[in-house]
């Protein structure tokens, strides 16, 4: 897509952004804010700006804010001025010191959610004032420059809401929709919730709106977990049995609300006072949560039912928020990279930098972005469940017991284990360092293949090479040992995403060394060792402090989605300025994860 040129006059910065770019959202990309109270819907009038060179068509809400004589100087609102050519404009000076909140990776966000309390005092009916209690409400909304949308659950509360409160309210909107009509001035008190629906995880943050801040957190396993390890599993369970697609359904909003239970009673709020949930999640556990057949996913040309944006009543899923709430599903850019790949790429701020990055979400399916604000790809490779624990003798997920971190360091075996209690298995930050310490032992070749006591006999750590039901192993303890299996499942799963990072730089023509940062993300991405992953290959040979964790960068970019309008509606852009590229179909990737399965030399990655 054509890239335009925006200047943005007296601040002197410019941007390049996709044709078909509002002048607000442009502004944003730099970070540059322009006034706005209605979440860029054209019906505040406050984001005005000047068109000094290029085009900008007078749109509808255009004639509303300005003269003809202003028209014609160049005047619009930024939020309704489409360009398609490169442009320069004057922004005038903000009315008002925005509140903002650092997210992210150190990102900084505006405080502009898209939940509105506004506070009313209404005129009350008479004979001579006979407008029904909408029109009242408003053309109240009106003048403080709110659209409003209602619906038939929130019309049956309205009559007594006002009468009850003597026409002393907070009219709650979200976006323009009306979720309730509160008595006297409740406008300190707003709440949101975002959600990463993860395949194995489910992550919950209650986010107070009025100051930007975490109320509370909580994580679950997904209640899905029966239906199957991975995406593909889950999709199978589906056709073979008729009534699996409610009861995955089912279950992951159980857990949704189990975690919303868990945050409310820690801040003492009450879902009254909760108006809106922001959720992401890959494509399938979107398709499962909404009960929409995801079939088509799993299958060439795998094509989900949907990528867009979704904007839905708290009822159509009912969780418990308000009842009258409403749920933004964030886009998605294709079947493999969902919506919390778009939620991490707006938490770390991916795409408006210079700067070439990685990032990558290590998983079940590892997600791969690469990109500055130039140009940005995407896509995703089958890591299967090997880091989830998955496939492996002695796996299992990140919990107490799990061995995390492995050392050799001569003769002993050192283990760093969560929750400092006795071992009982092996998770995929401890797989791949063990592997990455064979490798430094000598104990691992760069085929994958693991030593023998007889080859290395003299070998300060012979004792643990060890056969268990006939496959070779190396003990890490009595009773939890690494076998060649384990190593050959672990291989597969790095070659995947090794493999389609190449293929992604390759398209991009640049090197390692071109690479500014390697984000590891995910709550697996976050804990694995970075020397680790590149001693593995895992992630290309660039400096060690190159590479960082990313953390939970989906829960950050819903997060942020929730308390900034700006930042949902540079979300929703994503779509048209990432480049989505589907692996399966690129010719020689099968060739390239066979050699990408193998270990680098460890001269050229120590």
């Amino acid at each position: 897509m054509r890239k335009l040129e925006v200047a943005f006059r007296p601040f002197d910065k410019v941007t390049r952004v996709p044709e078909g770019t509002t002048l607000f959202n442009a502004a944003h990309w730099i970070g540059l804010p322009i006034e706005s109270t209605c979440g860029g819907r054209g019906t505040c009038g406050k984001c005005k700006v000047q068109v000094l060179a290029g085009e900008a068509e007078i749109a509808p809400a255009d004639r509303r804010w300005f003269s003809e004589a202003e028209l014609a100087e160049g005047w619009r609102l930024a939020c309704e001025a489409t360009i398609y050519a490169d442009a320069e404009c004057f922004v005038p000076a903000l009315m008002r010191v925005p509140k903002a909140a650092t997210m992210g990776l150190s990102r900084f966000v505006l405080l502009e959610p898209n939940v509105h309390k506004i506070h009313l005092v209404l005129p009350e009916p008479t004979l001579e004032d006979v407008r029904s209690d909408i029109e009242r409400l408003r053309e109240a909304l009106d003048a403080e420059g709110y659209g409003l949308l209602t619906d038939l659950r929130a019309l049956r509360h309205l009559p007594i809401a006002l009468r009850s409160a003597r026409w002393d309210v907070t009219a709650v909107l979200c976006g323009e929709h009306l979720v309730a009509v509160e008595a006297g001035d409740t406008t300190a008190v707003a709440y949101g919730v975002a959600v990463d629906v993860g395949t194995t995880t489910v992550v919950a943050t209650l986010m107070d709106l009025t100051t930007g801040a975490a109320a509370a957190v909580a994580s679950n396993l997904n209640g899905q977990a029966p239906f199957g390890a991975d995406v593909i599993s889950r999709i199978a369970r589906t056709r073979m049995e008729e009534t699996a697609a409610a009861e995955l359904q089912r279950t992951v909003v159980e857990t949704i609300d189990g975690l919303l239970a868990e945050v409310y009673a820690a801040a003492g709020v009450s879902s009254a006072n909760v108006y809106e949930m922001v959720v992401a999640g890959n494509m399938t556990m979107l398709h499962l949560l909404l009960g929409v057949d995801a079939h088509a996913i799993s299958v060439a040309p795998f094509i989900p039912a949907f990528r867009e944006p979704l904007d839905l009543p708290a009822a159509a899923l009912g969780v418990d928020i308000h009842p009258e709430g409403r749920i933004q599903i964030l886009p998605s850019l294709g079947a493999y990279v969902g919506a919390d790949i778009v939620a991490g790429i707006q938490a770390t701020g991916l795409t408006r930098e210079p700067e070439l990055r990685l990032f990558v979400d290590v998983g079940t399916n590892g997600e791969i972005v690469l990109g500055n604000a130039d140009r940005v790809l995407a896509s995703a490779a089958p890591a299967g469940p090997t880091f989830e624990g998955g496939h492996v003798k002695h796996g299992m997920r990140a919990a107490d017991g799990a061995i995390e971190g492995v050392v050799l360091d001569g003769a002993e075996v050192r283990l760093q284990v969560i929750g400092d209690v006795a071992p009982i298995g092996i998770c995929g930050s401890g797989l791949i360092d063990a592997a990455a310490q064979l490798r430094l032992a000598e104990l691992l070749d760069a085929t994958g293949r693991l030593a023998r006591r007889e080859d290395v006999p003299d070998h300060p750590l012979a004792e643990h090479l060890i056969e268990q039901e006939g496959v070779r192993a190396f003990a890490l303890t009595e009773t939890i040992a690494l076998t060649q299996r384990d190593i050959r499942e672990l291989q597969s799963a790095k070659g995947a995403i090794a493999t389609g990072i190449a293929s992604l730089m390759e398209l991009m023509g640049v090197t390692g060394d071109d690479l500014e940062q390697v984000l590891l993300a995910g709550s697996f991405g976050t804990y694995i060792d970075p020397q680790s992953a590149r001693l593995l290959g895992l992630v290309p040979p660039v400096p060690v402090e190159k590479i960082v964790a990313a953390g939970n960068a989906a829960g950050e970019g819903a997060k942020m989605a929730l308390l900034s309008f700006r930042e949902r509606e540079m979300a929703f852009g994503l779509s048209r300025r990432v480049e989505y590229v589907e692996l399966s179909g690129r010719p020689g990737f099968n060739e390239a994860f066979l050699t990408a399965v193998g270990f680098p030399a460890l001269e050229d990655v120590t």
